[in-house]
Order: structure tokens, then sequence, then C-alpha cells
């Protein structure tokens, strides 16, 4: 089986992914790192975190024959659905999370997380965020993605702000949805590992240099929080986020 671990760009998607990656593991499932070179997936999952991109039918079916075979392993992807990827999802051979945030807070993050790159003189996918208005499309991209993977009931669906609020209770719905047993020592100490503690900025397999709730209020004009609420506000609605 293949878990697949979705998010919203800096939307602790890379936290999520190492908590599922490292759940899975000591549960009996496979090293996803190990999957990629056995198997000769590097052009298919890239990056450390095993990313695939885009749910193209190619890229699914080459990840699919390791799962066929009986290995169970996470991957990671910011992409929306494909009929084959939902495909998949009906057959069972692929199990879907996904994890989101405010919007705003998602937007900052990339925008902030872009402007570091250009100053280290490299490129990233946020290094073109160079302007308020090229975020905003951005972030529109990623909130129709939002709600094609909200439209899927065979996901679980996760909140980074409840994942850092009540993590007890989130850590719950994934080793339930995951069918992985609490008791196991291991599995215990993957909790633990990735417990958020009081989230100290670079804390080891996070992933966030701020990770603060709301943290657009403080650094973003009144104007542009108009905006944002008149562009996102739609989407804000659904998530349960308050508009003002």
């Amino acid at each position: 089986m293949i878990i697949l671990s979705v998010g919203m760009p800096r939307a602790g998607s890379g936290w999520y992914y190492n908590l599922t990656h490292d759940l899975v593991t000591v549960s009996g499932g496979q090293d996803a790192r190990q999957i990629r070179g056995r198997y000769h997936l590097e052009s298919v999952l890239t990056e450390v975190n095993c990313n695939i991109g885009a749910l193209t039918t190619r890229r699914l079916v080459a990840v699919s024959i390791p799962a066929l075979t009986g290995n169970t392993f996470t991957i990671k992807a910011h992409s929306s659905p494909t009929p084959t990827a939902l495909q998949l999802i009906q057959r069972g051979l692929i199990r879907p999370t996904y994890i989101y945030r405010d919007p705003r807070d998602a937007m900052l993050s990339a925008m902030d997380n872009g402007q570091r790159a250009r100053e280290k003189g490299r490129q990233n996918a946020f290094s073109e965020l160079v302007d308020f208005d090229t975020a905003v499309a951005f972030m529109l991209d990623y909130l129709r993605i939002w709600e094609a993977w909200m439209e899927c009931d065979l996901a679980l669906h996760a909140r980074y702000e409840n994942l850092l609020t009540d993590y007890e209770l989130e850590v719950a719905r994934l080793t339930g949805f995951l069918d992985i047993e609490r008791d196991i020592p291991e599995v215990g100490e993957v909790i633990e590992k990735y417990r958020p503690r009081g989230a100290q900025p670079n804390q080891k397999g996070l992933h966030f240099s701020q990770g603060k709730i709301g943290r657009f209020r403080q650094r973003m004009t009144f104007e542009q929080q108009d905006i944002l609420a008149g562009k996102f506000g739609p989407y804000l609605e659904r998530m349960g986020y308050p508009i003002d």
C-alpha cells in the first residue's frame, strides 16, 4: 500500500510526512527512501521526502509496482488528485492524508522562505514570489487543490493548527486511520520525536522556521488583509478560519 501524504505548502506538510513515514516504518512498513533506491524511482520520487510531484498515470504506475509486491511506504505530494489517483484510492492501493493551514499564514511563510532563498542566491519553489499579487495567485492555486482533496471522502483531513494545539488528538486520528497500534514502544518513540515543543524554530523534523498561528495579522498591512479576506473569503469560511 502507498500512504500518500499530501499537503498545502508551508502547512506543516514536511512535519506531517515525517511523522507519518516513521509511524508506518516502525509498524512494519518500508522506508520510502530505500524503496526509491531499490526500485530505481529516483526520477519519480524526488527530494529528501520522496515527493512524487504531479499525480500522473506514469508516476503512479511506477510507484504502484513496489506496493503491489507487498511493500507499504509513505510518499509526499502537494498536487491535486487526478482520476488515476482517485481510482487507486478507491481500490485501496493508496491511502491519502491531506494537511492544510490558514492560507494567509501559509502564503506569508512561502514569501518569507522565497526571500531567504533569493538572499542566499538559491532557487526554490517560493523564490518567484517576489510580490504580494504573485503570492496571492500562487496561494489561490493551492486553495483549489485543497478543495479537490476535501471532496475525497477516503482521505484523512488534518489542520496544521490542530496539530500544534492538540497533538495527541491528531496523532490518535492519524494512527487510527493507518491502523497502527499505539501501545508499541517504537510507535510511542516516534510520537514523542515529532511532538511540538513550544513551536521551537527549526526543531528537527518539524520543518518550520516560525510556525506561529495568525502571524499574518502582525506582518501584513490592513489593506493586504482586506484583499485576502476578499480573495480567500469563500475558502476561509469552509476551512473554519475567521475572515476578519
